[in-house]
């Protein structure tokens, strides 16, 4: 008996060191498969980076050859411009002596047959009336070679050394793109995108985000600004999306080299609200409202209750209108028809004007006014379930309202656990548009 007790037992042992075994091995294999992922990173980026340096560098060459000849060019055309202008002159010189030798050689001949018939008194005297009208006494200004151009070529014997200089100082390779994206987070139809630096020297003036859906492959901007988180909207749910990020230096205009891409999805359905609301008009997908001309208007609810705790809830204004302190924008347990403000039971908001409600009072502390382009944050956690005997306050919500660079946090009792709420919003006068994700 002990020793079939002792064989199972074996046994036992034995079964469990192979599936430790395998679970060993399979952990082994995940890790070579990891380090297959990151070798296979390392050579493709080294490949790509050596292409663009060639690249960058044969376009470097060609431009700079193109430039010095066209250089050269403007100053042989400058030589010859100077060397046109500066003869010119002489040229009329020259062609004014030419035409006085000519003269004088005219006259020397004359001269001489008037001398040779010495007895023409005519012929002498007009010889000599032409000597006089001809002044021989006067002539041309010829410029001394001081007086005239001496070409030469004006050369900055410090620019090859400066060119060398900054050709050594152009360019570097770093082994991570300066920025990387750090959390991925699904939102209702979207994604949160965070990044950060990842060298400290590197100074952003700027980013840019771009995202492409991976049945598709091909990137589009979505963001660029100074932020460094951004909610990417309007993604189907259950696709995934691939997205990279890239900064600007402070005062340059060129893009550092992108983000490792990384890719996530949502599982959230994106937030909408309900159609049939007389004093409000939808966009295309549902998620924004705006407040029309109606005369007369209740609250605007979402189509069913999509907002769960755990999650952030955002109101982004797209566009203001008159503000009014029945305003409200929030989240309530139940629709009801008939009031016009979620100033009331059941109800969390915060007003145009700041100011915050929880079932229908209003809180000593207030948030900044909501105004085009404010966003209102909503963050909601279960803190208690409390208990079936406590009829009182059997569910508490730990509540944080953002606003500006402001927030206000309080415990939000009901009656009975809620799975999830409705949000809501309401306007008094029209003009008001508001997004929500």
């Amino acid at each position: 008996m002990m020793e079939i007790e002792v064989q199972t037992e074996l046994l036992q042992e034995a079964k469990e060191s192979i599936e430790a075994a395998r679970n060993y091995k399979d952990e082994l294999e995940q890790r070579l498969q990891g380090l297959n992922q990151a070798r296979k990173q390392i050579n493709g980026s080294s490949v790509e980076t050596r292409d663009v340096l060639r690249r960058h560098f044969d376009v470097l060459k060609a431009s700079l050859i193109k430039l010095l000849d066209e250089r050269l060019v403007l100053l042989l055309q400058d030589v010859d411009k100077v060397e046109q202008e500066s003869v010119k002159p002489l040229d009329d010189c020259q062609k004014l002596i030419e035409h006085g030798v000519h003269t004088a050689e005219e006259l020397l001949r004359e001269g001489e047959v008037a001398v040779l018939c010495g007895t023409a008194e005519e012929k002498l005297g007009n010889f000599t009336k032409k000597a006089l009208q001809i002044q021989l006494d006067s002539l041309p200004e010829v410029p001394s070679l001081v007086e005239v151009p001496c070409l030469s070529a004006q050369l900055d014997e410090c620019f090859l050394g400066f060119v060398k200089d900054r050709i050594f100082r152009h360019g570097a390779v770093a082994a991570r793109p300066p920025v990387l994206i750090e959390e991925l987070t699904e939102r209702p139809g979207g994604i949160l995108v965070r990044w950060c630096k990842d060298d400290d020297d590197f100074v952003a003036q700027e980013y840019r985000l771009q995202f492409c859906k991976n049945t598709i492959c091909h990137f589009e901007d979505v963001y660029i600004g100074p932020d460094t988180e951004f909610v990417v909207l309007h993604l189907d749910p259950n696709i995934g999306y691939t997205f990279r990020v890239c900064a600007r230096r402070e005062g340059r205009m060129e893009w550092s080299p992108w983000s490792i891409p990384q890719t996530a999805h949502t599982t959230l359905t994106a937030h909408e609200w309900i159609t049939g609301c007389e004093g409000f008009s939808l966009s295309s997908r549902r998620d924004m409202a705006l407040r029309n001309d109606f005369p007369t208007c209740g609250v605007l609810y979402s189509k069913e209750p999509t907002y769960t705790s755990g999650q952030t809830l955002t109101f982004r204004m797209e566009a203001a209108g008159q503000p009014d302190k029945r305003d409200s924008i929030g989240v309530c347990v139940e629709p009801q028809n008939g009031c016009d403000s979620l100033q009331r039971d059941k109800a969390v908001c915060i007003s145009s004007n700041g100011a915050v409600f929880v079932n229908g009072k209003e809180m000593t502390n207030q948030l900044p006014c909501v105004s085009a382009g404010s966003s209102v944050t909503f963050d909601m956690e279960v803190v208690s379930l409390g208990s079936v005997f406590n009829d009182a306050a059997s569910f508490k919500l730990r509540v944080i309202i953002s606003s500006g660079n402001r927030e206000v946090v309080f415990d939000w009792l009901l009656d009975h656990p809620c799975d999830a709420l409705y949000f809501g919003c309401s306007f008094a006068y029209p003009g008001w548009k508001v997004l929500v994700y």
